[in-house]
This record gives structure tokens, C-alpha cells and sequence, in this order.
């Protein structure tokens, strides 16, 4: 049973357990932003709170349940207080008093023991869900600047106390809701992917034995750690410095700047962010928890694919980010968009480590993009029960991706630490009074070099409703994403009010307070091209002439950025 070939057989049946938790919760979820766009994910942990494997549909989630769950067992629920048919639920960002808890408010992260045979603790199995409304301020990327206008906060408390269902708690929280009825739905979707896990962990027990299951995770633990340290081993060892400036279109200030050092000895890799700026009254400040969750996600993406996900992963790698910084926010400044941050984190660590390991990282990629509405159109799309009586619609939305240092960057994909699935046109126009008019690829988006960065995506769509708000955000609107070794930056974001019509109107910033259309109004959003890598001028004329006959590139540009021309003309 000590074997490699069972340790990987445990291994992907615990993995097995963690994506049918996410699995069940996108089954069964209400909301468009689960059941389209996967923003969920769960983690199987042992007794002792340490993480065994996870279904992490979003990057950014990459081992994030794991401080939510030491946060409430040191100090809300102790293991000895726990119960079979307990499921604790929390949002509370800085429970317990640092910001370990959950990213933000709209994700509810909810924690079931697991007890086998009603006796022995062996587990929890933990889900988080990103609900579409939590209360608050009305805004999804607006300027929030507390944690107050962010919404509802939900210390650790028991949702279900030995199985019984705490009625009183979800009318409360339904009540604080401007979609009770998705609430309810999506947090019931939770629960049953808590019980998924609880069962599948059971099942492994009973078939292998509790002893041999505690001696086998032990073993794929360490396994794991002594994987990643073998991989850092191949970074040369030294000190990578480097910088990255976040919002840098000028609303509500800014530019700020985020610093990082990671220092390479031997098997272990530091990650030192002292030197960035500190936190801002803003919603762009990261949680410890988000920023542990972004460094590891970059240390994932430099190492090889094949190592198990697991807490071993990560003895060997170090966070230092100083209280009351923008990767370290505290109590009571707002967290709402720390996904700014978090995608800057990845730039910031890939710039760093470039000077130390070129043909691992990439450049930079197109960064925090979110674009979501609401209207109101009771004949086309009735309340069904819903408080505000309004349908929304919206995506995070894809742009290019970086080049590396053998292959293009991605096109229309979202980036890095947010990686959603792009809704359906058609699921969107269902749910809502919205019109999809166009979803196409923009040519000449993509950052020149050896190897180009990926292409960005242009979107335009129509109210059908009255009373829309819009709300938007694009992280790359002034300074594009930058190329790496001589590749040239990718197009910066733009947004279109009405264009090409009367009263057409571009935005002037990346991020705003929520904008009021009118029915019939259309919105345009051109997102962020990638980076690119390596001298233009040595990029394959042959890639270069395919662009051009895909339409991807035109003949000026290509003139322009790679002095070609086309033996044809």
C-alpha cells in the first residue's frame, strides 16, 4: 500500500472527490455566474486541516479554503466542538482578526466535518461559491471604500446544527438579498456539495482502511513536497526584484505600486512583498488569503503540472506581505475587488522571476476585466420572486494572454488567477433583457514579438430594459500589459457607449461608479491584448503571413510592428 502506484491511485480518488464537489454545486446552483461560468470550488482536508486535494475551477481559489478553515477552527469552532451534521458558514473576510477569512463578501464559503461512523473525526469537506448578491452598496465594480458597503457580514455560525437547518439564519440572510431566491438556491448547492464530499471521503475510508488512509496521506503529503523542492532546485538560486503599478488610469487616484522579492536557496522559494504601498480606502486592497492564493497559483504555473495539489506543495514556499498593505489589508477597508491586485501579483512575480528562469514565465496578460449589467423588463423577464425585480447579465470577460518563450500567448481567454468560463450568448439572453450584438476576436490587439501575445475579444450588447445599471472594469486601460526580452505591450482596453450612434461616448476610466443606460443603449468593450516575447524581428514569417490571412493582423501592422511584407504585393 506504500507503493508509487497507490499513492497515486489515492491521490486522484481524493482529487476525484473534490471535483465532484464543484460538480454538484454547478449542477444544482441558480445563478448564471455558477451554473455557466464555474465560479466555485471545494477541498477535501484531514483531521488535522490540512488540504488533501481540490477542485479549484478558479485559479485565485488555489488553497484559499485552507486559511478560511484554520481561521475557524482556532477561533470559532475547535474540532471538539464539532458535530456530525454541522455545516458552518462564513464571508467575513477579517474573521478572526486578520484578513484569512474568505476573498471577498460574495463568497460564502461553507465547512462540513466529516465524521466516520458518527464517531471519529477524519475530515471536512469545504465549499466556496461566489453568490450574485450579498446586500450592500448596489455595485459590482464600483469604488466601495469600507467593508460596510460591501455587503452582509456572516461571522462563523452554524447554518446546520446536527442537521437541523437554522431557518431564522437564511431568512435573515435572504432578507439582506436582492436575489433571495438565488441565494437560497446557490447556498443550498453548497450544502450539497459539503455532503458529496463528506460521502466520498467515507467511501475511501470504509474501502482502504482509516489507518491506511492516515499513512498514505501522510506519504502523498511529503511526496509532494519533496516534488516542488526538486523543481525550485532548478531556479539558479538569488534575489529577483521587481515592480507593477495597479490602476493606473487615474480614478480615485493612484497610480499604486506593488513590489516584490523573491529570493531562490536551494529547495525553498521566499516571496517578500515589503515595499508596496499601503492599503487605500478602495475596494482593490487584497486579503493575505487572496494574495497567498495568487502567489501560489504563480508558483503552480512554474513548476510542473504533475504534482499532486496538496498541502505539501507548499512547505516550501514562503509569503511575507506587511500588515496594512495592499496585500495585506485590515479591518475595516473594502476587499470587493481584490482581484485587481491579485492579477497584478501574477505580472509581478512573473516579471521578477524572468531574470532567473526566462523559459518558465510569461508576459503579461490582460488582467481584471468584469462587465455586468441589470434592467428591468417584467413582460420579456418576469421578477420569479426576485426582490429587486431586475434580471442581470454580464461575464468576466476574456482577453490575450502573454507569450512565453516557445509559443504564442492565448487568445479570448480570461487570465490567470480568474480563468471563468465565458457565459452563452443565449443563456444570457434568457435570463435577461439583453441583446448580444457582436463577440469577436480585435486584430492588431496582440503585443508584437518572437512570439506574439495573444489576441483581445470585442464585445457589444444591447438593453432591453429600463433602469439598466452597468457596471465595468478594466484593469490594462492606459499602460497595456508589456511584453518580455524585447516583445512588445498588447492594445489597452476601451469602452463604447452607443458607438457609431448619436451620442456616442467613451469611457475615460477603467473602473467606475456604476453607469445608468437607457433602453436601446448598446455598450462596446474592447478588452487588453497580451503581451509579446522576444524581438519582433525574429518572429516566423510564415506565422506572421498566417495572422494576416486570418484576419488576425492587417498589412500595416504587420509592416508596422515586424517589417513584413508580403512577397505577393
Amino acid at each position: 500500500m506504500g507503493s508509487a502506484v497507490f499513492l497515486e491511485v489515492m491521490n486522484n480518488a481524493l482529487r476525484s472527490v473534490a471535483e465532484q464537489m464543484s460538480e454538484v454545486m454547478v449542477r444544482s446552483s441558480y445563478s448564471t455566474i455558477v451554473k455557466e461560468m464555474r465560479d466555485c470550488s471545494s477541498s477535501i482536508f484531514d483531521a488535522r486541516g490540512r488540504l488533501l486535494a481540490e477542485g479549484a475551477n478558479i485559479p485565485i481559489h488555489l488553497n484559499c479554503l485552507g486559511p478560511v478553515l484554520e481561521t475557524i477552527l482556532t477561533h470559532y469552532f475547535p474540532p471538539e466542538t464539532m458535530r456530525p451534521g454541522d455545516i458552518i458558514i462564513t464571508n467575513h473576510p477579517y474573521a478572526g482578526g486578520r484578513s484569512l477569512g474568505p476573498h471577498h463578501t460574495k463568497d460564502i464559503v461553507a465547512v462540513a466535518p466529516v465524521f466516520h461512523r458518527e464517531e471519529a473525526l477524519v475530515g471536512y469537506a469545504v465549499t466556496m461559491l461566489h453568490h450574485n448578491d450579498i446586500g450592500g452598496a448596489w455595485t459590482h465594480d464600483g469604488w466601495t471604500i469600507d467593508i460596510w458597503q460591501e455587503g452582509l457580514l456572516i461571522e462563523p455560525t452554524k447554518l446546520y446544527d446536527q442537521g437541523v437547518l437554522d431557518e431564522t439564519l437564511l431568512k435573515l440572510l435572504q432578507s439582506n438579498n436582492r436575489s433571495p431566491r438565488n441565494l437560497r438556491g446557490d447556498l443550498m448547492a453548497q450544502v450539497s456539495g459539503c455532503k458529496a464530499g463528506s460521502a466520498g471521503l467515507l467511501q475511501i475510508i470504509d474501502k482502504y482502511g482509516s489507518e491506511t488512509v492516515r499513512k498514505t496521506v501522510d506519504n502523498l503529503l511529503d511526496y509532494s513536497e519533496r516534488f516542488v523542492r526538486a523543481e525550485i532546485e532548478k531556479i539558479p538560486d538569488g534575489e529577483y526584484a521587481w515592480e507593477q503599478l495597479i490602476l493606473e488610469d487615474g480614478y480615485q487616484g493612484g497610480p499604486f505600486r506593488l513590489k516584490v522579492r523573491v529570493t531562490v536557496a536551494g529547495g525553498e522559494i521566499h516571496f517578500d512583498f515589503t515595499g508596496t504601498d499601503a492599503q487605500v480606502k478602495g475596494p482593490i486592497n487584497s486579503p493575505l488569503s487572496a494574495t497567498i492564493s495568487a502567489t501560489y497559483y504563480v508558483l503552480k504555473c512554474l513548476l510542473n503540472p504533475e504534482i499532486p495539489t496538496n498541502a505539501g506543495c507548499y512547505r516550501p514556499a514562503r509569503v511575507t506581505a506587511p500588515e496594512g498593505t495592499l496585500v495585506n489589508c485590515t479591518f475595516p477597508h473594502g476587499c470587493y475587488e481584490r482581484m485587481v491586485t491579485s492579477h497584478a501579483i501574477v505580472d509581478l512575480i512573473m516579471g521578477a522571476l524572468a531574470q532567473a528562469a526566462p523559459e518558465r514565465v510569461m508576459a503579461e496578460s490582460c488582467g481584471c476585466l468584469y462587465n455586468f449589467a441589470s434592467a428591468r423588463n417584467p413582460e420579456t423577464h418576469p421578477a420569479v420572486g426576485e426582490a429587486d425585480h431586475n434580471s442581470g447579465w454580464g461575464e468576466v470577460v476574456p482577453g490575450g494572454l502573454g507569450a512565453r518563450a516557445t509559443r504564442d500567448g492565448l487568445s479570448v481567454m480570461s487570465c490567470n488567477v480568474t480563468n471563468c468560463a465565458l457565459p452563452p450568448i443565449e443563456a444570457q439572453e434568457i435570463e435577461a433583457p439583453v441583446l448580444f450584438l457582436e463577440r469577436s476576436i480585435q486584430p492588431d490587439s496582440a503585443g508584437p514579438g518572437r512570439f506574439r501575445g495573444g489576441h483581445a475579444q470585442r464585445t457589444r450588447w444591447r438593453t432591453l430594459g429600463t433602469e439598466t445599471q452597468f457596471s465595468f472594469l478594466s484593469q490594462k486601460s492606459k499602460v497595456p500589459p508589456r511584453g518580455l526580452f524585447g516583445g512588445g505591450p498588447g492594445r489597452c482596453s476601451e469602452w463604447i457607449i452607443n458607438e457609431g450612434r448619436a451620442g456616442e461616448r467613451r469611457l475615460p476610466f477603467a473602473m467606475g461608479d456604476p453607469i445608468f443606460l437607457d433602453y436601446g443603449d448598446t455598450v462596446t468593450f474592447i478588452t487588453p491584448g497580451g503581451g509579446g516575447y522576444g524581438d519582433p524581428l525574429e518572429r516566423d514569417p510564415e506565422a506572421i503571413r498566417q495572422d494576416i490571412e486570418n484576419g488576425l493582423l492587417t498589412p500595416e501592422r504587420a509592416r508596422a510592428d515586424y517589417g513584413y511584407e508580403d512577397q505577393k504585393d
